[in-house]
């Protein structure tokens, strides 16, 4: 992995940044789709596709690149416009999002884009699914790693805790579990849904190394990945704690746009602010 310096930390964030403005592209193209996770977790995922990930857009079936198993697929927007803006499709199909025979729906599909390596869509299911390719791993004595996306909605699924407890009781320390941790779901905000605090605790219990941090600084998320690495005797859970509708005044922290696209307007006003953080954030670099 290369060093994170300065110049490499503004290009991430500027990354991030303009990835944030694909998503809102997309959506407002499409005229459906989730806004506020994908937007959330922009910049967890710029820091592994053009940081931490080992992996190839040139050759995506590469049998020793790291697997990014995204558990919660309605964010997949923001999947598909990080695998386009690092090279695995060209950009401009980012424009199909949702549309009939389009490769890009409101779910991945495994076998139908470059870099998708499951089907999601039942919520609860990539913890489970990433167990099984560590555990591949080990028994082939791969040296990959499996990142696991996970929603903080989704632990309220019992196959979930299944998972944890299965991966934490044969240590597998292959797995890195990123919980992106924006406290909605689509019915509200998760501690008056069903709670799920202690988070931290409940992984410890189950065996698990357990790293919290601001999801939407790139330092701390590279630091967590590259402790995790160094952990051998368990798995490691990185909390990451996130703002839903991140870079967009009217969509933060508000649940409502957990599962709705903007309008026109909406999505000018939307890109007008990105566009103004973009250039707080190259001026702060310079």
């Amino acid at each position: 992995m290369e060093i994170l310096d300065d110049k490499k930390i503004r290009f991430l964030e500027m990354t991030a940044n303009q990835i944030r403005q694909d998503v809102i592209d997309m959506l407002v193209e499409a005229g459906s789709g989730h806004s506020a996770g994908p937007l959330g977790m922009a910049d967890v995922f710029t820091a592994l596709y053009f940081h931490v990930l080992n992996h190839d857009p040139k050759n995506p079936n590469w049998p020793d690149r790291d697997r990014l198993i995204l558990s919660n697929g309605h964010i997949c927007p923001i999947q598909y416009a990080i695998l386009a803006r690092v090279g695995y499709f060209d950009i401009e199909e980012l424009k199909t999002l949702r549309k009939l025979n389009s490769r890009l729906q409101g779910h991945p599909h495994r076998g139908a884009l470059p870099g998708i390596e499951t089907t999601s869509g039942p919520l609860g299911s990539g913890l489970s699914q990433s167990a099984g390719f560590a555990l591949a791993a080990r028994l082939d004595q791969k040296k990959y790693r499996i990142y696991a996306l996970l929603s903080d909605g989704e632990q309220d699924a019992g196959n979930t805790w299944e998972a944890a407890m299965f991966i934490g009781k044969n240590k597998l320390n292959n797995i890195t579990a990123i919980i992106d941790r924006n406290n909605i779901q689509i019915d509200g905000f998760t501690e008056d849904t069903m709670p799920l605090e202690s988070l931290k605790e409940k992984y410890e219990a189950f065996r698990w190394h357990v790293l919290e941090i601001d999801g939407h600084n790139i330092e701390q998320i590279v630091d967590a990945c590259n402790e995790a690495r160094a952990i051998f005797e368990k798995p490691t859970v990185i909390i990451a704690h996130t703002i839903p509708g991140k870079g967009v005044s009217f969509m933060e922290q508000d649940y409502l746009w957990h599962g709705i696209p903007p309008d026109k307007e909406q999505a000018k006003k939307a890109l007008n602010e990105l566009r103004t953080l973009g250039g707080k954030i190259k001026s702060e670099h310079e």
